[in-house]
C-alpha cells in the first residue's frame, strides 16, 4: 500500500480525515507553489489531483511563469570522510568523477530497490 498518488512527475500526498470523512492531499516537495485536492472517494480524490495539477501548470503557462518542480536534479549528501575518502579512490579508479559514481551506484540501488 502507498500513501501518495503520481501524476506529470509531481507526487502529491493521500491522508483521510475521519471528522470529515474526506480524502485530501497536497503535492508535496514544491517551497512556494501550494497545491492541494480534496476527495469524498478515491476516485475523486485522484480526479481532484489531476485537476489541481492541470490547473496549476495552466496557470503557469498562462503567466509565462516557470512550474515549479518537486526535483530540481541535484543534493547535497553528508556521507562521512571514510566513505568520501573510499567514493573518491574508486572514482579514480575507474576515471570518473564522484559525481557520476554517486549517480552510477543510486541507479543501481533504485535498480534493486
Amino acid at each position: 500500500m502507498k500513501n501518495y498518488m503520481e501524476y506529470k512527475n509531481y507526487i502529491g500526498s493521500v491522508n483521510y480525515s475521519d471528522e470529515d470523512e474526506c480524502f485530501y492531499g497536497k503535492v508535496e516537495g514544491l517551497k512556494k507553489a501550494l497545491i492541494t485536492f480534496e476527495g469524498k472517494s478515491v476516485d475523486k480524490l485522484k480526479k481532484d489531483f489531476i485537476e489541481a495539477v492541470d490547473f496549476y501548470l495552466e496557470n503557469c503557462k498562462e503567466n509565462n511563469e516557470k512550474p515549479e518542480v518537486q526535483c530540481k536534479g541535484s543534493f547535497n549528501v553528508r556521507v562521512g570522510s571514510e566513505l568520501h575518502a573510499k567514493a573518491k579512490i574508486k572514482a579514480e579508479k575507474e576515471k570518473i568523477s564522484i559525481n557520476e559514481l554517486v549517480k552510477l551506484a543510486l541507479s543501481q540501488y533504485l535498480e534493486t530497490a
